[in-house]
């Protein structure tokens, strides 16, 4: 099925510089924010953005939403809670930055993700799958669940 829709697939830059855990939150929205600027000049401002990711993108997508304007937010596979570290207390759900974005939310996420499951309020669907946090053993489920929430949020 064919929406109409032009997908810029981004790599964090963490990964681009070959390491393997991820930058701060600051420096991860900045670049995300550098990238929908690019894309805007390069494609127009008058369409559409659907900002998204998976796990760490899919929260920068969340915290970045406002500020790129963007139309809709995708996330996969969304760490709604911190693994806990041995002898630590338990870190902070990551609730409020999905709860901070005001413009339609879809989360697909696996039903035995081992970082929760977020709650569906008005505003924000969630579609549990049957997979874990890779989403890898339910590709055909996920993309089944954005190719029916795109057009709804595009309409």
């Amino acid at each position: 099925m064919s929406l109409g829709l032009a997908v810029a697939r981004v790599e964090q830059p963490y990964r681009v510089a070959g390491r393997r855990g991820p930058d701060r939150a600051p420096a991860l929205d900045d670049a995300w924010r550098v990238v929908v600027e690019a894309l805007k000049t390069t494609l127009g401002t008058n369409l559409p953005i659907v900002a998204g990711g998976r796990s760490s993108g899919a929260r920068v997508a969340c915290r970045t939403a406002a500020d790129t304007g963007a139309a809709g937010v995708l996330c996969l596979a969304f760490p709604l809670q911190p693994r806990a570290r041995a002898g630590a207390a338990p870190r902070p759900s990551r609730q409020p930055e999905l709860d901070s974005v005001t413009v339609p939310v879809l989360v697909v996420q696996g039903e035995r993700d081992p970082f929760g499951m977020p709650d569906e309020v008005p505003g924000r669907i969630v579609v549990r799958v049957p997979d874990d946090h890779s989403l890898r053993r339910a590709a055909g489920a996920v993309g089944v669940a954005v190719t029916d929430w795109l057009p709804q949020l595009l309409d």
